[in-house]
């Protein structure tokens, strides 16, 4: 190795090291003083947000498809990798111009303040954090490049290995100090926020009251008895979460409210303290993602505890020509919903309850929408706090203005649970299971076909509702080994057979049968 290439090395590691230590000392000072101020003040989530606004939906589906219910981890994760590639160059340019250096922090400060400014729950006092960490960023790295320089500067003179070996411990101890000093910051800074947030608490402290309508009992026989089969109530930690919150709103129930608004006759704030005296009912319901692919995870059945949406816009009257209601997040985000669709009969709920306790808070706690038929991305606003009636020509929620459709209804589907892709099966009677749904127009039947066979009837498991998704069952007895196929299709209540059209989730749902291969050994 030349001298050339020796001391790029050694600047690669000793002013990146810099750069990089640096950028900790930004980010975790900013995280810690974000305790203090707004969720979203906090430089990842900022920029996190930001970019999943601009995610176009193909980007979308590809990472639901790809990282699943762990897309914001991902996120989070690339966010990190790509700071600390460029921390390490701002690093190298600080070598030779602690000036251009500094300017490129500067400016990522400010970028990452225009990201926190376009956060829905953020003021100009937001930007505290992220001065703050800008501010004990650039000095750090002013210190540390010195140090760097120090530690490895060329001197002639003989005698010049124990100063620098004298200055390279120094500059690896004050390395080592902002490192070490970032991480702590940053866990008292998630110890801080969450003692000064009394979401969780109150959460814990809530005593949900009894429903004026309690949900029917399950019949006996909707879990179909087999190994590999969901459950059929999906537990609350095991409830798919898709949304577009980095980090989860935690609302005090105290200080929430819902605005009811818009083209109507009779506006309205509703608080959590009126809404819990209200007549509550009980539902089982079945929630789909829109972004689920055939034979997709992203689907769950719950009982649901909540006010029913029509009684509260009866409350408020639309007027006439009203033809949507656009729900909107603490965090932003916003559904556009038909009308009619919470005018009807159907159980829309404003729900509270999940499963007989409290909303788990990263799936809407206090309050969120649950509405049978349609996908989430156009009905179940997660931490609402405004409901606009208004027209479809006139507002554009958030996914709509991203390509996706205004309305989304629920396309009947089905999916293999048992046997799994590719799984290896005993010869002898193989038996298989799986779900179905079609909210608002149920199962009326479930059909099979083995390799390129006919299609068979298979068992059906009992009715909840028709808004929840049906379990079903066949026994083939054919079980030769090698290598088989099994695909598998529904039919609603209405007669009408599960369409074989294959379509990608964007822009109104996927669909298709799903096929999946297996082997008899």
């Amino acid at each position: 190795m030349n001298e050339r290439t020796a001391s790029r090395l050694r600047d690669l590691g000793a002013f990146g090291l810099a750069g990089f230590a640096s950028a900790a000392v930004l980010f975790s000072v900013a995280q810690l003083a974000s305790a203090f101020f707004a969720t979203s003040s906090a430089p990842l989530v900022a920029m996190g947000a930001v970019f999943i606004d601009l995610t176009p939906p193909w980007l979308k589906d590809f990472a639901i498809a790809t990282f699943g219910t762990n897309d914001k981890l991902a996120l989070f994760v690339s966010m990190g990798v790509i700071a600390a590639v460029a921390s390490v160059i701002v690093g190298l340019i600080a070598k030779r111009s602690f000036a251009i250096a500094s300017g490129c922090i500067v400016v990522l400060a400010m970028a990452i303040g225009g990201a926190v400014l376009s956060r829905p729950d953020t003021g100009l006092a937001d930007l505290t954090p992220i001065i703050l960490g800008t501010v004990a960023s650039l000095i750090v790295l002013r210190w540390l490049t010195r140090l760097a320089a120090a530690a490895w500067a060329h001197r002639p003179d003989g005698d010049s290995g124990a100063v620098s070996g004298a200055s390279r411990r120094n500059f690896l101890l004050g390395t080592a100090l902002a490192l070490v000093g970032s991480a702590v910051a940053a866990g008292i800074g998630k110890s801080l926020a969450t003692a000064r947030n009394v979401a969780d608490a109150a959460r814990a402290a809530l005593g949900l009251p009894p429903a004026k309508v309690l949900a029917k009992p399950l019949p006996g026989g909707v879990q179909i008895d087999l190994a590999g089969m969901p459950p059929f109530v999906t537990p609350n930690k095991d409830f798919y979460r898709i949304d577009t919150a980095l980090s989860v709103p935690r609302l005090n129930p105290a200080d929430w409210s819902l605005r009811v608004h818009g083209m109507v006759e009779h506006e309205f704030t509703l608080s959590f303290e009126e809404l819990l005296k209200e007549d509550l009912v009980e539902s089982y319901l079945t929630l789909t993602c829109v972004s689920n692919p055939v034979g997709g995870p992203l689907i769950g059945n719950a009982k649901w505890l909540g006010y029913p949406l029509r009684l509260i816009l009866e409350r408020a009257v639309p007027k006439a020509g009203a033809d949507m209601v656009l729900s909107t997040s603490i965090d932003g985000f916003s559904a556009s919903t038909p009308l009619e669709v919470l005018t009807d009969a159907r159980m829309a709920l404003l729900a509270i309850g999940m499963n007989d306790e409290p909303l788990p808070l990263e799936h809407g706690f206090p309050v969120r929408m649950v509405v049978p038929g349609l996908y989430g991305y156009v009905s179940a606003t997660k931490w609402v706090v405004d409901l606009e009636v208004t027209r479809f020509q006139d507002k554009v929620a958030y996914w709509t203005t991203r390509g996706w459709s205004d309305h989304g209804p629920i396309k009947l589907s089905s999916r293999v649970d048992v046997p799994r892709s590719f799984a290896k099966v005993p010869a002898g009677n193989v038996v298989m299971g799986g779900t179905a749904w079609a909210q608002t127009r149920g199962i009326s039947g479930v059909q099979v076909q083995i390799d390129d066979g006919a299609w068979v009837d298979a068992e059906l498991g009992a009715e909840a509702s028709l808004d929840t998704w049906r379990q079903w069952r066949y026994v083939w007895d054919g079980g030769t080994s090698g290598n088989h196929t099994v695909s598998v299709r529904a039919i609603d209540g209405h007669g009408v057979v599960q369409s074989s059209e294959k379509a990608n989730p964007a822009p109104n749902g996927a669909s298709g049968w799903q096929r999946i291969q297996f082997s008899v050994q």
